[in-house]
């Protein structure tokens, strides 16, 4: 899956190759919804979470087994321009204290049960800052997408994607702006709290980075690798392997979706196998998810990042699923149907 030829050929031929989602494995879950003792459709969306878990694993009897949560941690050059309240070395420190346990992201995992995994990408060397030139250049953004492509190299059924780097939300506006245009404002938020100069500073580099770049925005490879970072690529890539082996992705927030978006531009069918765990109160996060089709689960006003939203999300689906494979049928239960 690593790609071997021209950095992003490989990238576009995987793509290109996709299986397709199994609609027989949600015809079995319907089937046996009818026979659950419970009014048709009386658990909303919770029925519809498990139709699209059947649908990725291919699996009338889908699993939450080996939950995965995946946090990739990057550094960015333009935190350079004053676009973060916090130096890039709270992103060292960051996944420090999620390796001890201490992040919000690791309770929440241990209340539902979910594996997490960090991997950090070359944090000591930030990309190139984006209002100067490229964030990478084609080799290293392909290599980087590869190494997420290994997140889940040993096996899991479902997929939460988080992040953590300073000056990302940033990074994940100037994408925006990139695939959708309007103006920088429209995507910029205050990320880890800047003041009102701070915001300022924030706009001025997306339109800065953007106009830099505009003449190659075209292709939303390269605005992955002249705008986003590696956290982003990384998690593009874990997305795409996914997709290729079918494992259900829940995506997290504004950062998390701004991968999302650069495949869905690529083609909608790379992120056919996601869900919005949650819409962040981040920037444009809401409006980011309505032109990608996808309605979040929870809506908590939430903006931390690090997967929380998209973990809280799996909790939500391992409730789903219990109740689709535990609830007694009518017959079971020696209950009546209905006539």
């Amino acid at each position: 899956m690593t790609p071997t030829g021209l950095p992003f050929d490989d990238i576009r031929n995987l793509v290109a190759h996709f299986p397709p989602a199994d609609q027989g494995a949600v015809a079995q879950v319907r089937a046996r919804d009818i026979e659950l003792t419970k009014p048709l459709g009386s658990l909303g969306r919770l029925e519809a979470l498990v139709e699209w878990l059947a649908e990725w694993q291919g699996r009338g009897m889908p699993t939450i087994e080996r939950p995965l949560v995946a946090v990739f941690a990057g550094n960015h050059g333009v935190v350079a321009q004053g676009v973060s309240p916090y130096p890039a070395s709270v992103t060292q420190s960051m996944v420090a204290n999620f390796s001890s346990g201490g992040a919000a992201i690791n309770q929440i995992c241990a209340a539902f049960g979910l594996s997490l995994k960090v991997f950090e990408l070359a944090l000591d060397v930030p990309t190139g800052d984006i209002t100067r030139g490229p964030a990478m250049d084609e080799k290293e953004c392909a290599a980087t997408m590869a190494f997420g492509m290994e997140a889940i190299a040993e096996g899991t059924d479902l997929l939460v994607l988080g992040e953590m780097g300073i000056g990302n939300t940033t990074i994940a506006a100037a994408i925006y702006h990139g695939l959708f245009g309007g103006k920088a404002s429209d995507w910029v938020g205050r990320g880890t709290g800047v003041d009102a100069a701070g915001l300022a500073r924030k706009i001025t580099a997306v339109e800065t980075a953007v106009a830099l770049h505009a003449d190659y925005l075209r292709d939303p490879l390269e605005v992955l690798r002249r705008l986003g970072g590696r956290e982003v690529a990384a998690i593009a890539g874990a997305i795409l392997a996914a997709r290729n082996e079918r494992v259900p992705v829940i995506l997290d927030g504004y950062v998390v979706t701004a991968a999302a978006a650069i495949l869905h531009r690529l083609d909608p069918d790379c992120i056919s196998h996601c869900i919005a765990g949650h819409v962040s109160a981040e920037g444009a996060h809401a409006e980011v998810l309505r032109r990608l089709g996808k309605a979040p689960v929870l809506d908590f006003g939430m903006r931390l990042g690090e997967g929380t939203g998209a973990a809280l999300a799996a909790g939500i689906l391992k409730a789903a699923l219990a109740c689709h494979r535990g609830m007694a049928t009518f017959t079971e239960a020696g209950v009546a149907g209905k006539d």
